[in-house]
């Protein structure tokens, strides 16, 4: 059915008047007719009712028009005119699919400068980030109060250690002299005096001997008498008897006293000796203790240990209450500065999660610094996001080498990179504005003649910031809507490509 057999709006708002008039006469009746005043009573409310339809009814003659109007539109009849719309013309051609991403620059090669105070330690001072340093020249202080508590408390214990140590090492020396005193001089000399003894006793014997041999004669003789004999008898078993005693106690020195005493300073000397080991290693702990912390006091003192650049190692995800500055805490092998090689620079750019699966390592890119442009190389792909607490985007780092050298190549400089995934070659390509998404699904809206349109599907491939390459569904020397939402509206019908969805423009005129 044709526009012009459609009745016209005023004619649908005439006789729709006509029909709720003649609604309204059965409803009410003639007002001509004359009726009792209960009658009446009943039909002053019924005339409240009129006037509402009555008003209904010129709301509804005005809006008519502009109902049939959006309903016309919806059904994607003649509204717009597809010849004032852009088109393209679809085409071969190449395409450099490319991600660029932003981030910062790094050294490949870096030279941490760490922490090394047991415990950690407070960032009293520290050189300016960026700063030029040279080796051996002060970059960090961090607190040494109560690191010198802790070495003074130290060397307390050490020198205590130190006096016992020459207590024992004395009390050593002197139970090794007891022992040679002993073996080498007082035993020789106690041996030489009971063997001097036994000399002398057997001397005295032979004597007494000699002198009883002597007065046996005198006394067979008359010279002497009996008394004088038994007297020289009696000497003679003295004699023997002190011979005896000296035996003895030469033979209880041999056997007996020598073995007992140098046991006895042996078991000094080597106790001694123990001790003194004891001490040694008590000192030599307390020393490595002491050591320990003078160089713990060093440590709060930290120089550059090469010429560089000191770049203070603050990650993206660290907050305020960690970041390397005067008054932070760090802890004991935590990075407060890098000295990085200029020489071997690298860009850590972050990739949106919808693009880091397009990235290879090996891919070449070029990285944008100060103006400058670099080649370079991916090396490595994050294998999770970086974490960012204040954003949901979920980005990748990607890590890309810079060949070559440039002044402009300094730590913590903004780079941008931007990485070949794909050089596409002779492949049907149209502008991404000409491809709509709808669940999923690509469609363009295709010109047929100069007042028809065809909605294809299409199946999408890489893409860069302006071309997407159309694997199935155009053709070259299509013409395709730059706009395709415009034509096709947002409906979610799916016209096959055979199939062709007719817009007149003969109702456009006629309308």
């Amino acid at each position: 059915m044709s526009e012009a057999d459609l009745p016209s709006t005023a004619a649908l708002a005439g006789s729709g008047a006509a029909s709720n008039a003649a609604a309204i006469t059965d409803l009410l009746g003639d007002p001509s007719v004359q009726t009792d005043p209960h009658v009446k009573d009943q039909r002053r409310g019924q005339w409240v009712w009129l006037v509402l339809i009555i008003f209904m009814s010129v709301v509804a003659v005005f809006l008519f028009p502009r109902l049939t109007s959006l309903f016309a539109f919806t059904q994607g009849d003649n509204s717009v005119d597809l010849t004032a719309l852009p088109t393209h013309l679809v085409e071969r051609r190449d395409l450099d699919i490319t991600v660029t991403a932003e981030g910062s620059l790094v050294s490949d090669d870096n030279i941490d400068v760490t922490c090394e105070v047991k415990g950690g330690a407070t960032i009293i001072w520290l050189v300016d980030d960026g700063a030029q340093v040279k080796k051996g020249m002060e970059i960090v202080r961090l607190d040494a109060f109560m690191v010198n508590e802790y070495m003074m408390a130290q060397q307390i214990d050490y020198e205590r250690a130190r006096a016992l140590m020459i207590q024992a090492e004395k009390d050593f020396a002197a139970a090794k002299i007891a022992v040679e005193e002993y073996r080498d001089g007082i035993y020789k000399k106690d041996e030489r005096t009971a063997e001097s003894n036994v000399t002398a006793a057997e001397e005295r014997l032979q004597a007494t001997k000699n002198t009883l041999a002597y007065g046996e004669r005198m006394f067979r003789k008359g010279y002497i008498t009996p008394q004088q004999l038994e007297a020289q008898k009696s000497a003679v078993a003295r004699a023997e008897l002190d011979l005896g005693t000296a035996q003895i106690a030469l033979d209880v020195l041999t056997r007996f006293t020598k073995p007992k005493m140098l046991t006895e300073l042996e078991s000094i000397r080597d106790a001694t000796e123990a001790r003194l080991e004891s001490e040694k290693a008590a000192l030599k702990l307390e020393k490595l203790k002491l050591d320990r912390y003078v160089t713990q006091v060093e440590n709060c003192t930290i120089k550059a240990p090469q010429d560089g650049i000191a770049i203070y190692y603050n990650t993206r995800s660290r907050d305020q209450t960690t970041e390397i500055k005067p008054g932070t805490i760090v802890k004991e092998r935590q990075v407060i500065l890098q000295l990085p090689d200029l020489t071997k620079m690298r860009a850590d750019v972050e990739v949106h999660e919808s693009k880091v699966d397009e990235i290879k390592i090996g891919m070449p890119a070029t990285v944008r610094v100060q103006g400058e442009r670099f080649k370079g190389e991916v090396i490595a792909v994050a294998n999770r996001p970086e974490s960012n607490w204040y954003s949901p985007i979920k980005k990748y780092v990607v890590e890309v080498r810079i060949d070559g050298q440039s002044d402009a190549l300094r730590p913590g400089f903004t780079a941008e990179a931007e990485v070949m995934v794909a050089d596409l070659q002779n492949v049907i390509a149209v502008p991404v504005a000409a491809v709509l998404e709808q669940d999923g699904e690509y469609f363009c809206a295709v010109r047929d003649t100069e007042k028809s349109v065809k909605r294809h599907a299409v199946t999408v491939g890489l893409t860069d910031d302006n071309y997407v390459q159309i694997l199935d569904g155009l053709k070259q020397g299509e013409s395709v809507f730059l706009n395709p939402r415009q034509v096709l509206g947002d409906r979610q019908t799916v016209t096959q490509n055979d199939q062709e969805v007719e817009f007149s423009r003969d109702k456009q005129s006629q309308s």
